[in-house]
């Protein structure tokens, strides 16, 4: 089974980057052509604001290559492994792994618009079986104890909650004993 994390991370920075471009031309082109009410110092202060949003609209454009990269989180009957040929691969044997888990913080629901559409973090966490797991794998040291996680790995995946149960499916098929299951971690608050 396979989860392309690098696909998701495509789409969202477009969309993003379209979102936020769009506002920016609005913002701009409104302060050049003197469509703000307020006087001058509005239309300086909304052009600011707009050649911002312009910048944040341009930033998937100046580092697609990295955003672009194929990245995919694959479990097989040999274990479980992170892809990412431009970036730092790995690879855990089942054998090699006492627990596997779903790390999940879900936004607070303030307002209607939350009960809708609600914003979860999705972390998958390695547990190992053995204290020699981590001299072997020195490829992981950045994912060790990362975050919140205590004695393991964890690899963020993003705010998919999709993910979630692809993983409970490739667990219950290929390492049903070592699946921990879903922990929350609570709500998270502000931007993450």
């Amino acid at each position: 089974m396979v989860i392309d994390v690098g696909g998701d991370a495509k789409v969202k920075s477009v969309i993003g980057g379209s979102v936020a471009g769009a506002i920016g031309l609005l913002a701009v082109f409104s302060a050049l052509t003197g469509q703000t009410t307020g006087g001058s110092g509005t239309a300086v202060a909304v052009g600011i604001v707009g050649a911002i949003f312009l910048l944040i609209g341009l930033l998937p454009v100046f580092t697609w290559k990295k955003l672009a990269r194929p990245r995919r989180l694959v479990f097989d009957a040999a274990g479980v492994r992170w892809d990412d040929p431009q970036g730092r691969p790995w690879a855990a044997a089942w054998q090699e792994l006492a627990g596997v888990g779903i790390s999940r913080t879900q936004q607070r629901r303030v307002k209607l618009a939350d009960y809708l559409f609600r914003k979860t973090m999705v972390r998958l966490d390695l547990f190992p079986a053995d204290p020699g797991f981590r001299q072997r794998h020195p490829e992981m040291e950045h994912l060790w104890e990362f975050h919140t996680v205590k004695n393991g790995y964890r690899l963020p995946l993003g705010s998919n909650p999709k993910y979630i149960p692809i993983i409970e499916q490739a667990m219950r098929q290929y390492r049903p004993a070592a699946y921990w299951g879903i922990k929350d971690e609570g709500f998270m608050v502000g931007l993450v």
